[in-house]
């Protein structure tokens, strides 16, 4: 197991930095830093002197790596637009990035687990096909249009709950299901397949042999084990839910870090940009290690592997 965590953690350390510099050197393609520091109307020789500087005029490696290394001892530079350090504004948005995901990341394992359990149950029924429609709309769905959905009918209409905000629990509601349907297919997929593939083993057949209910059978034996799997999506999952809150976010103008991304790209405020595209990498692949150690250490096939 030792070896196993050496070799994953070596791994993720590779795909962290690689991430963070293919980030920075795509950020410096899109544009110009010392212009959008210096403003759209600075003069050339103001631009120059912006440029020289905060050592724009260096090779990109170079700027590169006096970034990771300023990153390394917590400072991540000063928002151009808000003109504020970036460290404080991460830690002013981070929270309510953080109750969006957990919470549609919950709505959808709420949801799929149940649905997947009787899909599988009454496999090719009408229930298996309904089960089966509701992830196939739940993917087909773009969640940006699902949310004005939500808004028109449950805001706009009936007026049962507000549309943006993040005063009180009730303005998380819509973000949650419009977030958590859209990751709710491959949830149920996963759980479906493997309920259909556990229920059908020889260890199911001796417990119902042995006249114990259905419930405990499909519960305590089937669930239990089908249930493995979903560690690991569910760590995937919420890392795309921290990463991808973005359109959800600027649609109910939630001030989270999605929304502050939206923002800092319109204002091309690239030391606030780079620096949730590092938190957000680095998030994403701390729980896929996580989810792979937590998978090994449960089937110790893995670790052989």
């Amino acid at each position: 197991m030792l070896f196993y965590t050496l070799k994953r953690l070596g791994l993720a350390a590779l795909v962290a930095f690689a991430v963070s510099a293919l980030a920075f050197i795509l950020l410096r393609l899109t544009g110009d830093v010392a212009i959008a520091i210096a403003g759209e109307g600075a003069r050339a020789e103001d631009i120059a002197a912006v440029r020289q500087q905060y050592g724009l005029d260096r090779p990109i490696i170079v700027q590169y790596l006096e970034w990771l290394g300023r990153t390394a001892s917590g400072d991540l530079g000063q928002s151009l637009y808000f003109k504020t350090p970036v460290v404080d504004l991460i830690r002013e948005k981070i929270s309510t990035t953080l109750i969006l995901g957990v919470l549609s990341i919950s709505f959808a394992l709420i949801l799929s687990i149940p649905l997947g359990v009787m899909a599988a149950i009454w496999q090719n029924s009408w229930i298996d096909r309904l089960c089966l429609g509701l992830a196939v709309v739940g993917q087909a769905l773009p969640n940006f249009f699902f949310a004005l959905c939500l808004v028109i009918i449950f805001s706009i209409t009936l007026g049962w709950l507000p549309v943006s905000g993040t005063d009180t629990w009730w303005h998380f509601v819509m973000p949650t299901v419009a977030l958590g349907y859209y990751v709710t297919p491959p949830f149920m997929r996963l759980v479906r397949a493997g309920m259909v593939e556990v229920l059908g083993s020889d260890y199911v057949r001796t417990a119902r042999a042995k006249g114990l209910p259905t419930r405990t059978v499909v519960i305590k034996h089937a669930l239990r084990n089908a249930l493995v799997p979903v560690v690991a999506l569910t760590a995937v999952q919420l890392g795309f839910l921290l990463g991808g809150s973005i359109v959800i976010e600027t649609v109910f103008a939630l001030d989270g870090l999605g929304y502050l991304a939206y923002q800092s790209i319109s204002q091309k405020d690239f030391p606030v940009i780079q620096a949730v595209l590092m938190l957000l990498a680095v998030s994403y692949v701390a729980l896929t290690l996580g989810a792979d150690l937590l998978n090994a250490w449960l089937d110790p096939r893995i670790r052989v592997a």
